[in-house]
């Protein structure tokens, strides 16, 4: 009878027990956000974003013309920016996944370290990339506004192709290849 009765509490108490995965919160930044944590940020369509000393858990994304400015910010995941206005990581920031900055306007990476890939795809303003460590690849491939990607310690390739005008720069350490329009830089 006791053995029943305390299969039958274990019973009832596991179905009682319910068990929430963990949510990460999402930060909208219209303004300016300093050195406190958050788990993810998303910059709004049309909004200014900027952060100064914080650290993001997660990933940042900037939605269509939206405006990140991130001075030495800690982002454990990706940046993401699509039709974005402008996307700029500067001042000893840190990124621990990718940047990808796509069918956007301006971008400015430099004196940061990014442990993942850069990525600029089809921007048509003024892309930087400058005094970087980058863990990967720095792509650019079909922007319009002129790219200039110097002094960064690149680890895997620098892959520039079909950017008009062609990227100029100079400086550039890359463990891997130097390829096509950035043959020289």
């Amino acid at each position: 009878m006791k053995i029943t009765n305390l299969l039958a509490i274990a019973t009832f108490t596991s179905l009682n027990l319910v068990i929430t995965p963990a949510i990460a919160e999402e930060t909208s930044c219209q303004g300016s956000l300093g050195a406190i944590t958050v788990d993810n940020v998303k910059v709004p369509s049309g909004k200014v974003c900027n952060l100064t000393g914080t650290r993001v858990k997660g990933t940042v994304k900037v939605e269509s013309n939206g405006t990140l400015n991130a001075k030495g910010v800690r982002i454990n995941g990706n940046v993401q920016g699509e039709n974005a206005a402008s996307v700029n990581i500067l001042s000893n920031s840190t990124v621990g996944g990718s940047i990808q900055v796509k069918q956007g306007l301006a971008a400015n990476v430099s004196s940061s370290t990014i442990n993942g890939d850069i990525q600029f795809d089809e921007n048509s303003a003024q892309i930087v990339a400058g005094n970087n460590r980058i863990g990967g690849n720095l792509q650019a491939v079909k922007n319009t506004g002129g790219i200039r990607i110097e002094r960064n310690r690149i680890n895997g390739n620098l892959q520039c192709k079909e950017n008009q005008p062609a990227p100029l720069g100079s400086g550039n350490l890359v463990q891997g290849s130097k390829e096509d329009q950035c043959a020289s830089l």
